[in-house]
């Protein structure tokens, strides 16, 4: 795809989702793709190599929860990979402060150099499963938002993110089509683990028949000091 064409796709698709893009974050964007193909070629990152794909599936899926987030805010994108949500986020948001936390280091090295090469600040790329991340007392309940996308069952999700977030902060769980069974399945966890359900959203990503769901959850107690479980646990005895 040529660059003048990345140009107006990117912001076709983006004012979709009211959002209205600077040419200095579609430039950021086009050179994030350009980063993102080069080291698919040494690492696994992404099946979606076409670039309207890429443009529709990764960049504008990420942006659709941007409108959650309060200004200034301190968030942590949990098994971020090739920086799903977060980069997207922090391109189009440059008040948030980010995390991008994912447990293969090959996918950390990558993120650290897309993150020199965008010239983004307040970003910052961590190599730890998330399980240890949520005992360590430096990052435990310190976050306003923790999010994912496509990582686990919506319980393991839970008991990855609510003890990330502060009092009265939010886990926005990033979902694709048929969440009805996994919300009543999750319903124990979330009480568990000091949230509830706030809000779901389903719609279609632009000039998609792609189903999306974002379900919000408040933090309204600490969440008890056991949890996250020693890792493997949460995805392998979610709780019921």
């Amino acid at each position: 795809m040529l660059k003048e064409e990345f140009y107006t796709k990117i912001q076709e698709y983006a004012k979709e989702i009211e959002i209205l893009l600077e040419e200095e974050q579609i430039e950021q964007f086009y050179y994030y793709m350009q980063i993102l193909l080069k080291w698919n070629e040494k690492i696994n990152l992404t099946a979606i190599t076409k670039p309207e794909e890429i443009i529709v599936k990764h960049f504008i899926d990420s942006m659709t929860i941007a409108k959650y987030i309060k200004p200034n805010a301190k968030i942590i994108d949990v098994g971020t990979g090739a920086g799903f949500p977060g980069i997207p986020l922090k391109i189009i948001r440059k008040d948030l402060e980010v995390t991008l936390l994912d447990s293969l280091n090959k996918r950390v090295t990558f993120l650290n150099e897309a993150i020199i090469e965008l010239q983004l600040t307040k970003i910052k790329a961590i190599h730890m499963r998330v399980e240890e991340f949520g005992k360590n007392k430096k990052y435990r309940e310190t976050f306003n938002y923790a999010t994912s996308r496509a990582v686990a069952n919506l319980s393991t999700l839970i008991e990855y993110l609510m003890p990330l977030v502060s009092l009265n902060g939010y886990v926005i769980a990033m979902k694709g089509s048929h969440v009805e069974e996994e919300i009543q399945k999750s319903k124990n966890a979330v009480s568990v683990l000091g949230g509830k359900v706030e809000k779901i959203d389903h719609f279609l990503l632009p000039k998609s028949d792609i189903d999306r769901n974002i379900i919000i959850l408040k933090k309204i107690k600490n969440t008890p000091n056991r949890f996250p479980r020693k890792p493997g646990t949460p995805a392998k005895e979610p709780i019921n």
